[in-house]
């Protein structure tokens, strides 16, 4: 996938959640094994946010490219997150902000599913 577009979908991701009254703590939280596209707060709840931008569907839905080695990674990396913060005691959660940004004139896209998956070990 292009840089510029997965950029362009973070922003346009974390615009969104901004707007959804959730509070942006970390953009790219970058480890030695990997990085959290968003992390940010809902409520009292630490969120763990996978943003997947596409131009279209036609090889399926943007968040259908997040298989089990991705969320096992995702798991260990929001594992490091909460251990180098000391917040074990936060409730947690992973969230996908899906987002179709079509070339041109077409109309973006973009959809939050809460809960999108479970920590897997």
């Amino acid at each position: 996938m292009n840089r510029k577009l997965g950029k362009a979908g973070e922003i346009l991701a974390s615009r969104y959640l901004k707007k959804n009254r959730f509070t942006i703590l970390a953009r790219n939280y970058s480890t030695p094994i990997g990085e959290i596209d968003i992390i940010a707060e809902d409520g009292k709840v630490l969120v763990f946010v996978e943003v997947k931008t596409r131009r279209s569907d036609a090889y399926g839905l943007p968040e259908e490219a997040i298989n089990s080695k991705k969320i096992r990674k995702l798991t260990r990396l929001a594992q490091l997150y909460i251990k180098n913060k000391g917040l074990y005691d936060k409730e947690a959660r992973f969230d996908v902000v899906s987002i179709l940004m079509p070339r041109r004139f077409g109309r973006k896209t973009v959809r939050l599913t809460k809960n999108a998956f479970y920590a897997e070990e």
